[in-house]
């Protein structure tokens, strides 16, 4: 019985030898994340030193802020954080607390909605129809390639700000 268990384990073990897109960071921790819109670029930081910077692609119209839902643009201002997504359809995701409460207030006083589900995400499986073949492609989220977000999902942490300006 013992030698089939450790048999089972073995190949189990075989089995388990693709690449992970679950990897670990053991750096400095990530204490603010930058996104420059006009770059396209996002940072990821320490303090003031910069760890890693992606290029990225934003909402389908990424001139100006995110008013409401189903407008194609990328927020602007001061978020956080505020979950992980393993199963996205987007290889993998980290959720932006947009919209805050001016955001919904905002979109509220002219009788619309804020929109949400802000992430930063890949591209997600290879028949995605728009990405990578054009930049802006998202819907509003930040978007960068598939392996790029495997470092981004390992390195962040809930709570840490997201700072996006235009």
């Amino acid at each position: 019985r013992r030698s089939v268990t450790i048999s089972l384990l073995a190949m189990l073990a075989a089995c388990g030898s693709t690449k992970s897109k679950f990897k670990t960071y053991n750096g400095p921790p990530v204490t603010q994340v930058v996104v420059n819109k006009g770059k396209r670029r996002m940072y990821l930081l320490n303090n003031q030193t910069v760890l890693k910077s992606y290029d990225i692609g934003l909402g389908n119209a990424p001139i100006g802020t995110k008013q409401f839902e189903g407008d194609g643009k990328t927020p602007e201002g001061v978020y956080f954080i505020d979950r992980f997504n393993p199963r996205s359809a987007y290889h993998l995701s980290v959720g932006v607390s947009y919209p805050n409460e001016r955001d919904t207030a905002f979109a509220e006083a002219l009788g619309q909605k804020p929109g949400g589900d802000i992430f930063i995400h890949g591209w997600g499986p290879e028949g995605n129809a728009l990405a990578p073949k054009k930049r802006d492609w998202t819907a509003g989220c930040i978007a960068v390639k598939d392996e790029e977000i495997e470092d981004v999902y390992a390195m962040l942490r809930p709570g840490v700000p997201i700072v996006i300006y235009p």
